[in-house]
């Protein structure tokens, strides 16, 4: 357990590192989490990414209780424990992402521009805008994320899960990517208004994907 947690940690930091070189946060902006049986290992509050080490690992139970590290974890601690506890997730990348969070400022759903979003389960929804680091921007996330493991959070940026850090943070990545590629189109188009997939097109794409990359 003690190897799984520290490998957790070196994973939750080597994320948060990635996503500040991506672009997707400034500063300390955004945090970055993974489970390991009931404990959560998170970024902390305040922390520059390239400051932290082995010995700096912040970890909680799933009740929000600190059961190891210094550091305080990150305020927005509620949605990722309310995620942990409502679905499967294994881990979560949430980021400030400026094209996702653009768009999170324009519309309630991200227009269906890609079949890529089928990964995630389909068109992507906007969670409600809530103060951040709250029970209730947590709740505003679990309904935007039902039925998919990726949602837009109003003016604020993007939440994914997955089942591990690297598919959490590929699809963060491609949400960032069709959120462009949608403002691209829209200011290229004399209506704003560029073609987008119907549902059924997405559901199609959506049952497909589900076997994609597995042997």
């Amino acid at each position: 357990m003690r190897d799984a947690v520290e490998q957790a940690w070196s994973d939750v930091v080597e994320t948060a590192r990635r996503s500040v070189a991506d672009g997707l946060v400034v500063g300390t902006s955004g945090n970055v989490s993974a489970r390991v049986g009931d404990l959560v290992l998170i970024t902390p509050t305040g922390v520059p990414y390239h400051r932290l080490g082995p010995d700096d690992a912040v970890a909680v139970d799933l009740d929000g209780h600190q059961v190891r590290g210094g550091l305080r974890p990150s305020s927005e601690l509620p949605t990722h424990l309310a995620v942990y506890r409502e679905t499967p997730a294994r881990a979560i990348v949430h980021t400030h992402a400026p094209y996702a969070t653009a768009v999170s400022a324009l519309v309630d759903k991200l227009p269906n521009i890609h079949y890529a979003a089928g990964a995630m389960g389909g068109q992507i929804h906007v969670a409600r805008y809530e103060l951040y680091g709250t029970e209730e921007l947590a709740r505003a996330v679990l309904r935007a994320l039902r039925d998919r493991t990726g949602c837009l959070m109003r003016n604020h940026g993007t939440l994914v899960y997955g089942d591990s850090l690297d598919q959490a943070y590929d699809h963060t990545a491609q949400l960032e990517w069709m959120c462009r590629v949608w403002l691209m189109a829209r200011s290229a188009t004399d209506t704003g208004s560029p073609r987008t997939l119907s549902q059924r097109d997405m559901s199609r794409a959506t049952e497909k994907l589900k076997g994609y990359g597995r042997p």
